[in-house]
């Protein structure tokens, strides 16, 4: 089955060529990534096989964050790390969408407005957090993920937040726990989300390039209950390393066009849609985040630099809710252990053998 790296070598220098003038610096780096990725392009590793003793060649990765083939293998330890993280409390999974009508501008300034997603909803958060009726403190914590695109790779931008059910106290020496199956009113959220992304527009000059029926409409935003917070965690653990659309999703790329599985909301049915290659390469492109972009960030008591340690809060959490407390030491992690290499010949382990320099290549149209 072809990746999407065959498609952006195949299709990629043709793409370059008619659009390259035009398109953003960070796009154009990325594309020459993937189409380099584990090929004599960036230099060549030899392995040898210690069970059978043949000899194989791997190019290197291009290691950047929007290739698919090189951040599959990320997700798992990301989870078993957030996992380790629960708190023994209610979890729910809060959604805030913006409306179609900005995806324009959004896609046009992404740094600043995917910055004012999140300033904007977590303060949404945080504000009705503090409301009495509901939590009575703001200081609550919770992360989110960014994430820009549909089940066809169209643009729909929208941030997922992770959030335990309660807050500490204002003293800082009590748990305010919410109900169990409800957070915050989605519609309140909405509001104070709307209103918030409005003036983080207007304090970047760019809400005159607004409809001002957007802000008249109402705007999506989802919460549900999500029990311990495992489910939801392994839900969103896929979208923090994987990109627009994984290599397994790629049934072909022939005659100038590529087809790609997909299902569609609500259904576990597999279905298939064939785009243009170069419409394909820009559904991909158009969810390239700017450089340096964090698309997970934490907030809170969840924050790096909270000054309640996690620990903490599981205490006053065990207090609250009359759980038993243990207090376990444990040594700091090692150093993550890197995939073994196995041949593909027996299966055998591989060492490497050593290393050929960059092999520059000319890339041309195999169809």
């Amino acid at each position: 089955m072809p990746t999407v790296a065959d498609v952006m070598r195949r299709y990629g220098p043709a793409y370059l060529e008619h659009f390259g003038a035009a398109m953003p610096a960070e796009h154009k780096k990325v594309l020459k990534a993937i189409m380099a990725c584990r090929t004599p392009e960036l230099g060549t590793v030899l392995y040898v096989c210690t069970s059978c003793g043949e000899v194989h060649s791997m190019g290197r990765s291009c290691g950047n964050r929007h290739c698919p083939t090189c951040q599959q293998d990320k997700t798992r330890a990301w989870l078993e790390n957030q996992i380790g993280r629960l708190l023994p409390c209610p979890y729910f999974l809060l959604t805030f969408t913006v409306p179609a009508a900005l995806r324009e501008l959004m896609r046009s300034h992404q740094r600043v407005t995917y910055a004012a997603m999140f300033e904007a909803s977590s303060e949404a958060i945080t504000t009705l957090a503090a409301d009495p009726k509901f939590v009575g403190s703001k200081r609550c914590g919770f992360f989110g993920v960014l994430h820009t695109w549909g089940r066809t790779l169209e643009y729909h931008p929208h941030v997922h937040y992770i959030v335990p059910g309660g807050a500490i106290s204002a003293a800082g020496g009590q748990w305010l726990p919410s109900r169990a199956d409800f957070f915050l009113p989605v519609h309140a959220l909405s509001i104070l989300f709307r209103a918030k992304f409005r003036d983080a527009l207007a304090r970047h000059g760019l809400l005159n390039q607004v409809d001002p029926a957007v802000w008249r409409q109402d705007w999506v935003v989802h919460s549900r209950a999500a029990g311990d917070g495992q489910a939801s965690l392994k839900y969103l653990a896929p979208y923090v390393y994987r990109v627009a659309i994984s290599d397994h999703r790629v049934v072909s790329c022939d005659d100038g066009q590529v087809t790609f599985s997909y299902r569609r909301s609500g259904s576990n049915r597999w279905r298939r849609m064939t785009l243009d290659a170069p419409e394909f390469i820009r559904r991909f492109l158009q969810h390239v985040l700017p450089s340096g972009f964090q698309k997970v960030r934490h907030y809170g008591f969840l924050s790096p630099n909270s000054r309640y340690s996690l620990d903490w809060v599981r205490w006053l959490i065990s207090l609250c809710f009359g759980l038993m407390y243990l207090l376990r030491g444990k040594l700091p992690p090692g150093p993550a252990k890197e995939p073994q290499i196995r041949c593909p010949e027996c299966g055998g382990p591989m060492q490497v053998l050593g290393y050929l320099p960059p092999a520059p290549l000319h890339y041309f149209d195999t169809s």
